[in-house]
C-alpha cells in the first residue's frame, strides 16, 4: 500500500485542511481504531456487510459543520471501492463504511486519517455534563 501525502490528498479530493498542516506529511493508512477528534473509526465484525452507497467522487460528509464545528468528510480512495450505509438519526453510531481500497476521512484542523480495507463504524464521541451531548470538534 502505498501512503499519500497530505498535499496530493487535497488535491485529488479537493478538501483543504488549515494553512499550517505541512503538506509534504505522508499520511499513514491505519485498519486499527482510530480518533480524529469526535469521530471514531473502529473495526467492525469483517463477515458484516454494509450494503451501503458507493462513497461519491465529492465525499460524504458523515458529520456535518454545525454551531462553529467543523465537517467530517468521507472519502473512497478509489472511486466504487468504498461504501456507506447510515445508521439513522439517533444514536452515536453515525453508520458503517466498508472499503476494498484504502480511504480517507478528511477535516479541516485534523487533517486526513487514512482507513485500510476493510468494514468499520463510523461513530460519535460523546460527553457528560448537565446532559448527555455529542462532542463539538
Amino acid at each position: 500500500m502505498t501512503t499519500a501525502t497530505l498535499g496530493q490528498l487535497i488535491e485529488k479530493h479537493g478538501f483543504d485542511v488549515l494553512d499550517h498542516l505541512d503538506r509534504d506529511l505522508e499520511i499513514p493508512v491505519h485498519a486499527g481504531l482510530q480518533a480524529q477528534g469526535d469521530l471514531f473509526i473502529i473495526p467492525a465484525d469483517p463477515n458484516r456487510r454494509c450494503h451501503g452507497t458507493a462513497v461519491p467522487l465529492d465525499g460524504i460528509a458523515v458529520i456535518e459543520a454545525v454551531d462553529g464545528g467543523h465537517e467530517h468528510r468521507l472519502f473512497a480512495g478509489q472511486p466504487g471501492t468504498a461504501f456507506f450505509t447510515p445508521a439513522g438519526a439517533s444514536g452515536q453510531d453515525i453508520g458503517l463504511l466498508e472499503c476494498t481500497e484504502p480511504a480517507y476521512i478528511a477535516h479541516p484542523e485534523h487533517a486526513y486519517a487514512g482507513i485500510a480495507p476493510g468494514s468499520y463504524t463510523l461513530r460519535r464521541q460523546r460527553e457528560q455534563a448537565d446532559q448527555e451531548r455529542f462532542v463539538a470538534d
